[in-house]
């Protein structure tokens, strides 16, 4: 497993625990830095960081691009993958727009329901196709 890929799964829990908790972002992270057994990795903070910084533009996305799904009514997994993605395809050089796709659907698989995977990718690649648009 890549570095790559083991910080998009620590990107993913953070997320994920900071909603479910209802605790800011940042004191998620703070809160498990401290850990030995499983460090921090840099790239999991930022895209946390890039995902909060970016939320209100990310989550409208989504949200238009989803057909007929709300935010509210996603799995939270799926949220959070789809946040992810969405920062790594907008906001980050680096990642080609394939690779981030493939990275959260397959984090899907081990993560979310059956449907998730095909739901994900749907949903990111309609974003794709549109993104020169959105630049």
């Amino acid at each position: 497993m890549s570095a790559r890929t083991r910080a998009r799964r620590r990107a993913l829990e953070l997320l994920f625990e900071a909603e479910q908790r209802a605790l800011p972002e940042a004191e998620v992270v703070r809160l498990r830095s401290g850990d030995p057994e499983y460090p921090m990795k840099p790239y999991a903070v930022e895209i946390v960081d890039g995902v909060v910084a970016h939320r209100e533009q990310i989550d409208e996305l989504v949200q238009t691009y989803a057909r007929g799904w709300s935010l509210e009514r996603m799995p939270a997994v799926d949220r959070a993958l789809l946040r992810i993605a969405v920062w790594e395809m907008l906001f980050n050089d680096e990642v080609d727009d394939p690779v981030a796709i493939s990275e959260v659907v397959d984090l899907a698989r081990k993560f979310s329901t059956d449907e998730s995977p095909k739901f994900i990718n749907g949903v990111l690649d309609r974003i794709r196709s549109v993104k020169p648009t959105l630049d």
